[in-house]
């Protein structure tokens, strides 16, 4: 993806040389020398990053950042500051307003634009599905040769032309594979790979080292400074995809964790000492290093800024008086997260250096050494601290793969068990369903031959009875009748969870009137009043349908027996069915236990029956995937609710309803 940038600064210097290295990078451009361009741009411009300059002959960059976070289809837009007064103060202002970088001029432009890069979250560049190889090498004639060679073998090719672009390049691209020239002015080639083995996000990088040497010496010198594969410039050129492909293959079996920072990435430093000229002196020397240096001379400042912008590494000055310098080191580390910043303090004499490691500095550095021991000292600290970070991810990574495996495992596991129980607890049901329903024929048989007997006994006129013995056989006859009923309701019971069910769609308006119709003719002195909904059609197994209705038509009839003016009502709201009676009802919050086997809520001798009916009603509706709850009052009726939602559907109950169904 190509991205553009819009650059606003007075200084026609600098837009150009911003231009050039954003273009050079791959990036469009779009240029502004004053707050009014840049306005026309926010209205009509395409870019995803704004760099803006904060002093304008017309404008404040700061109000021109804050218009264009205020402009709602701006707000991806990366934005970074750029100003000669890099005062904390001013720096806090623009992070807080929402830039996203502060740059202080004199700049590195190459910073700026990895730092682009690095805020745009631009990972590795893939180009599509092809490989992507840097090729660092001092010559242009090679480079291309090199590049029309691999691209015809469908790499993709980036080039550097000297050793510290190809650090930056690498850094910035993250290439699958380096392939470096061994002698270049600057950087050569083994410094090159010393440094990419170096840096955490980096080393695992396959590299293959060239040169024009023929000698083995220098070839066992290049492979020992970290080349994967060392080729001379005097072979066919046609063995380098061959060498290419050789070390790709090898390196493909890496542990796939991705690495956030590169050591040759944008990197950004904060100086800290109250010496003004001892600070403006790291400065220089950091920013010859390519780093972005922030300037502090207050520790309370170097804190808050901290806590808006995170730097990665300090240069602490001890100052005119070193306790102040070791006040600072022993306060910065006792913040969290701040405190994790490497600190390299700057110092006079080795006693310095024993006081600034007790304080907590990481690494000491005379003041009186060259730049070079202090960029020396400072690129360790990151690297130690990018080691860190790196190792740190991959435990984290590893530690979060292995959790994730612990609970697939736990949850398969979880699904084994549960299945296993199901099944058992399904056969369980079955061999208990058969069991109930054996033992509930095998007694019909008895109890038919001891009310028969009764019967007889009551009625043989040879031998007539007297009351008491009358009386105890009316009794037997009446015990032997409800456990005829008790048995003809169990097997009703076992017939409702036990075989397929027959699905289909079917007026449900006219069942309801047929099994009305039953009920009447069983009892056709109880007069009640009934209404029934109707093009009322359900798509469930009719058959269990009826048991449902006559369990609980006949229950609303028997509990209105006491009514003067018995009304049931069959219906559907929404996506349940009800039937509705002004009944005896029942306590209220005892809903629950309605459907529970052979519970009563009211006395038999009031209200006689099994206490299976409704266990039965509960049964079938819950076979095809529905519902059953209960709502009424004592004295005021009782309403039964049910569902039966198609074979695919889920049942749909109003959640008002909750606390009236049946729990466990």
């Amino acid at each position: 993806m190509t991205h553009s940038v819009l650059i606003v600064d007075d200084s026609l210097t600098v837009r150009m040389d911003l231009h050039e290295a954003f273009e050079a990078d791959g990036f469009g451009t779009i240029l502004c020398a004053t707050g009014a361009e840049a306005r026309t741009a926010f209205a009509t411009g395409d870019f995803d990053v704004a760099v803006l300059d904060v002093l304008l002959p017309d404008a404040d960059g700061l109000e021109l950042l804050t218009e264009l976070r205020g402009q709602p289809d701006r707000a991806g837009v990366v934005t970074i500051l750029l100003s000669s007064v890099d005062e904390v103060a001013d720096r806090l202002a623009g992070l807080r307003t929402g830039a996203d970088e502060y740059v202080g001029k004199p700049y590195d432009a190459g910073y700026v634009v990895a730092r682009v890069r690095q805020l745009l979250g631009d990972g590795p560049d893939r180009t599509g599905d092809r490989t992507q190889v840097l090729i660092v090498d001092d010559s242009l004639t090679f480079r291309e040769q090199l590049r029309e060679l691999l691209e015809s073998e469908g790499y993709a090719v980036l080039l550097a032309p000297s050793g510290e672009e190809g650090l930056r390049m690498a850094a910035d691209r993250r290439p699958q594979a380096v392939i470096v020239d061994g002698v270049m002015p600057g950087i050569d080639g083994a410094t090159v790979i010393r440094r990419i083995r170096l840096d955490p996000a980096l080393r695992d990088t396959p590299c293959i080292l060239m040169t024009a040497a023929d000698d083995y010496a220098t070839e066992l010198q290049m492979l020992d400074a970290g080349a994967d594969a060392f080729l001379r410039k005097q072979q066919n050129l046609a063995v380098v995809p061959a060498k290419l492909n050789a070390v790709l293959r090898q390196s493909s079996e890496q542990l796939p964790i991705e690495v956030t920072g590169s050591l040759h990435g944008p990197s950004k430093v904060l100086a800290l000492t109250p010496d003004r000229e001892r600070l403006a002196g790291l400065a220089a020397a950091l920013q010859g290093e390519g780093y972005d240096v922030i300037q502090v001379t207050d520790t309370d400042d170097a804190l808050d800024l901290l806590g808006e912008q995170p730097v990665d590494c300090i240069v602490l000055g001890l100052g005119p008086r070193g306790e102040l310098g070791r006040e600072a080191c022993r306060r910065i580390k006792e913040v969290p997260r701040i405190g994790e910043t490497p600190i390299v303090m700057t110092g006079a004499s080795d006693d310095d250096m024993l006081a600034c490691l007790g304080s907590g500095a990481d690494d000491y550095v005379r003041a009186d050494s060259a730049a070079e021991a202090l960029h020396a000292h400072v690129r360790t600290q990151i690297r130690r601290k990018q080691s860190h970070d790196e190792s740190r991810r991959i435990r984290e990574e590893l530690m979060r793969r292995e959790l994730d495996a612990a609970e697939e495992r736990s949850a398969r596991q979880l699904a084994e068990t549960r299945a296993a129980l199901v099944e058992e607890l399904e056969w369980r049901n079955r061999e208990l369903e058969a069991f109930s329903g054996s033992v509930s024929h095998d007694l019909r048989g008895p109890l038919q031959v001891i009310s028969s007997f009764a019967e007889h006994m009551l009625d043989d006129e040879d031998e007539p009875l007297g009351a008491e013995a009358r009386r105890r056989l009316s009794r037997i006859q009446a015990a032997a009748h409800r456990m005829a009923d008790l048995v003809e309701s169990l097997l009703i019971l076992a017939r409702a969870s036990r075989g397929d069910l027959r699905r289909a769609e079917f007026d449900m308006t006219a069942t309801t009137w047929s099994v009305i119709g039953e009920v009447e003719a069983r009892d056709p002195e109880h007069k009640v009043s009934f209404t029934v909904h109707e093009r009322m059609r359900a798509d469930a197994d009719e058959g269990l349908v009826r048991v449902i209705l006559e369990n609980l038509i006949n229950n609303a009839v028997k509990f209105t027996r006491k009514v003067t003016a018995p009304v049931i009502a069959v219906g559907r709201a929404g996506d349940a069915f009800f039937v509705r009676d002004n009944g005896a009802g029942f306590p209220a919050g005892k809903a629950g236990e309605l459907f529970r086997p052979f519970a009563r809520l009211h006395s038999a001798e009031d209200f006689p029956g099994t206490g299976i009916g409704l266990t039965t009603v509960h049964r079938a509706v819950e076979r095809h995937g529905g519902e059953i709850w209960a709502e009424g009052e004592d004295g005021r009726g009782a309403t039964f609710w049910f569902t039966l939602p198609p074979a695919a559907g889920p049942a749909a109950v109003p959640d008002r309803r909750a606390q009236a169904r049946r729990s466990g």
